[in-house]
């Protein structure tokens, strides 16, 4: 990956300014090649990472693993493909292992979350089967530490 895109994705608000600075071109040049990565599909979006428990934000977060059926000269990617489109969907993966696929879902509750499992993506032709589970806590995402220091405040049992 190039030295633009790497300072892009670890902090997409600097300025084409600051960009330029750092990489030794003009901020034209940055422009001119940012927008040739976003028509290009290279950049696909810029988003903020939030501490959902910070902000107070009362979501449950699954990953679903799934065994699929392949299909005929199409492998995995029209199952994956039908399963992306699902709104409920925040990410597909392909997998290599025992599962051929992740889904990651954020939805409001725990019961929603497995309805959504059980009477839209289980009976999708071509999923054989389902697995379920919900993240309890995120202490790290894309790079960004979420949790704060903990302090076991359980006590000390001596007998």
């Amino acid at each position: 990956m190039d030295r633009l895109l790497s300072l892009l994705e670890s902090n997409a608000r600097l300025s084409n300014k600051e960009l330029a600075g750092m990489l030794g071109k003009s901020e034209e040049e940055i422009a001119e090649t940012i927008k040739m990565y976003e028509e290009t599909g290279v950049i696909k979006g810029y988003q903020a990472i939030i501490d959902k428990e910070k902000a107070n934000v009362q979501t449950v977060t699954a990953l679903i693993e799934l065994k699929i059926q392949p299909q005929f000269s199409r492998g995995f990617d029209s199952v994956a493909h039908r399963i992306a489109q699902l709104e409920e969907v925040e990410s597909v993966f392909l997998m290599s292992g025992s599962i051929d696929l992740v889904v990651m879902v954020t939805d409001k509750s725990f019961h929603e979350v497995a309805m959504f499992v059980a009477k839209r993506l289980s009976p999708l032709e071509g999923v054989v089967s389902t697995a379920t589970h919900f993240m309890l806590r995120k202490y790290k995402e894309k790079g960004v530490f979420l949790a704060d220091d903990n302090i076991d405040d359980r006590g000390t049992i001596s007998l």
